[in-house]
């Protein structure tokens, strides 16, 4: 069973979270974050990985410690849930649309955690959120999760369309990716042998 559960606490969040790879894309996410908490939402239900995920933070100081530590916490659950990565597809990518607004991630499951992030927001918050907060969360979550992953949004004027592209992306990108390949059995998809660094 691909399935994980992490909590961690620090002086500034209280997290605990547990996943399933192979799940159905059922979400519970509460963060004190609503605008974060509808974007987890999305990489839940369009990666069909389900996600309970219950965090408090410091949110009287700000959102950044909270929106950082959920993303360091779930990458922590993915690369616990995935194991030795037998069997996995590793690479994806996807072209992701919403109205005028699109966005590309690509994602290698390689052990060598990096994130290339390519995308503009021309305002500072989507509701409450700071959008320079999305870029910490996907920080956090690949170098956590151990993977490459590449997100470029090509064009779009809604900042919340820009946003939930980004999200949609990386999650399709992810269901691509950890997809077991009957052709690949039990071995790992890598002529070293192993994905882990």
């Amino acid at each position: 069973m691909r399935q994980a559960q992490v909590e961690r606490k620090t002086n500034e969040t209280d997290i605990a979270l547990s996943i399933d790879l192979d799940g159905t894309g059922s979400y519970d996410i509460q963060t004190g974050i609503g605008f974060l908490d509808h974007m987890i939402d999305q990489l839940s239900r369009h990666s069909l990985i389900d996600m309970t995920i219950r965090a408090k933070g410091d949110l009287h100081i700000d959102q950044h410690h909270t929106a950082e530590d959920v993303g360091i916490a779930l990458g922590q659950a993915f690369k616990q849930a995935l194991g030795d990565k037998k069997g996995i597809t590793r690479y994806a990518d996807v072209h992701l649309p919403m109205d005028e607004a699109m966005t590309r991630a690509a994602v290698d499951v390689s052990g060598r955690p990096f994130l290339v992030w390519d995308v503009t927001f021309t305002r500072d918050k989507v509701g409450d959120f700071d959008t320079e907060l999305f870029q910490e969360f996907f920080q956090a979550f690949a170098q956590n999760a151990g993977i490459t992953l590449h997100i470029a949004n090509l064009y779009g004027t809604n900042n919340h369309h820009i946003a939930e592209t980004c999200f949609k992306a990386v999650a399709r990108a992810l269901r691509q990716a950890v997809e077991l390949d009957p052709r690949q059995a039990d071995r790992v998809p890598s002529t070293k042998g192993t994905l882990n660094g």
